[in-house]
């Protein structure tokens, strides 16, 4: 039987019937128009006006785009179950619009090997609500110290490797890793941190720090690691994708590397867009995030980055943690939060951009660098896959921390005016999201 991946492929998987999204404003790679989509078995059979089906989603006042992928999430299963499960962090992703997210490797154990990855993938499969594709770590373990199995991972599907949590300090250890993925059709992605410049840092490294007396997290650490990888992609030719990038100077950085044709992108989140250190000034952990929140010059640069195309896309490193860990004290606590119900009224919220940009931040230029293109951000056209989200761009809400998917509740936007709120979401043809209520 074809897994869940492959009818996409196949243009199977859908559910009976046609579908019809009507009276929608239709943006993808192509431009903008306002039209009717119909939907059956798992594609797009028609895009016009006036279209009638079985069942009719209706997309009045709401932009119609293809289906989001996040490039950085954290499942947490196997391993920390308590806290999310591959089952509700899909729900939390169909509410958010994503049709397909990546699963980081830091679960338990790491996902470092073909049976580890095709849990995560099976679970994905199981849950039925988006794709769920698996990274891969690029050290066994993710303990920095040995390569994991490449070509193995890659012929099990896995295209992006990570040892996110985690940067890989060794340098000669990472320009092996360049070298081995060159061929392979793979991408690597690093969390850029030099750990020994941040050990018992809680928060980012500046006035607010020291007013607070609180151990500093310096940008350098950042950026030092994001300079060297540079220099080994400019080395070895390989491609490289750059996580949660937090700061003014790597902004600057990889713009640079890219005017010098260097095969490099770039993600944000949505919390690095929109959060400033000073969240801590009343010592909630619920701000406390890795890399983290930095100052209100670094979110600037960060929103020009994603504005220019410097930042290719925008990224939730969505980061439940159980009440009983987060609440801890801060220095105790783990860093991270809740993103992908959130992401999109966030960046509409905080972005001065046009909606289509926004979109394509989320849409199908993630899908590129995970490596799904062929069937996620596609255009809304006959013949796609259906995979679509539906979205009105300018309802205001506020969200209500027990109204989450999740299963934790570690979002710092309690109080916070959002703009943008999703309404549909199609996953393989089948509406997994109406009106804003699940239906798996």
């Amino acid at each position: 039987m074809n897994t869940r991946a492959e009818q996409h492929r196949d243009g199977g998987g859908g559910g009976g019937g046609d579908v019809v999204i009507t009276g929608g404003r239709l943006i993808d790679q192509s431009g903008e128009r306002v039209g009717d989509v119909r939907v059956s078995g798992g594609l797009i059979t028609e895009v016009g006006e006036g279209l009638t089906g079985e069942r009719v989603l209706d997309a009045s006042g709401c932009v119609v785009s293809p289906g989001f992928v996040d490039l950085h999430v954290h499942l947490r299963e196997p391993g920390k179950e308590e806290a999310e499960t591959i089952e509700t962090g899909s729900r939390a992703a169909a509410l958010g619009g994503f049709t397909a997210v990546v699963a980081m490797p830091n679960t338990d154990p790491a996902q470092d090997s073909v049976s580890v990855v095709d849990f995560v993938r099976r679970q994905g499969e199981r849950a039925g609500l988006c794709e769920v594709l698996p990274s891969g770590c690029i050290t066994v373990g993710r303990a920095g110290e040995q390569l994991a199995p490449f070509a193995e991972l890659a012929d099990a599907g896995v295209r992006l490797f990570t040892d996110d949590g985690s940067g890989v300090q060794d340098p000669l250890l990472m320009r092996r890793a360049l070298e081995y993925s060159l061929g392979l059709g793979i991408t690597l992605a690093q969390h850029c941190e030099v750990a020994r410049l941040t050990e018992g840092a809680v928060m980012h490294e500046g006035s607010c720090c020291s007013r607070l007396g609180l151990p500093g997290w310096p940008a350098i650490a950042e950026e030092l690691m994001l300079h060297r990888d540079i220099e080994l992609v400019r080395l070895t030719g390989a491609s490289m994708h750059f996580l949660h990038l937090s700061t003014a100077r790597s902004v600057s950085m990889v713009r640079a590397a890219k005017s010098d044709g260097l095969p490099v992108t770039a993600e944000a989140t949505p919390h690095h867009l929109s959060l400033t250190d000073e969240q801590l000034s009343g010592y909630s952990p619920i701000f406390k995030v890795t890399p983290p929140l930095r100052t209100m010059a670094d979110i600037e640069a960060i929103r020009a980055g994603v504005a220019d195309g410097t930042i290719d896309a925008i990224a939730t490193d969505h980061a439940p943690h159980a009440p009983e860990t987060k609440e801890l004290p801060l220095d105790q606590a783990p860093p991270g939060m809740l993103g992908l119900e959130t992401a999109l009224g966030v960046s509409l919220a905080c972005l001065d951009m046009p909606v289509a940009d926004v979109v394509a931040a989320l849409s199908w230029k993630p899908a590129a660098i995970a490596g799904v293109a062929d069937r996620h951000g596609r255009p809304i056209a006959t013949g796609e896959p259906a995979n679509l989200t539906v979205f009105d761009p300018d309802v205001e809400w506020e969200v209500v921390p027990a109204q989450l998917a999740s299963k934790s509740r570690n979002t710092p936007y309690v109080g916070q005016r959002l703009r943008g709120r999703v309404r549909h979401t199609v996953f393989l043809g089948d509406p997994v999201v109406l009106d804003g209520v699940p239906q798996r």
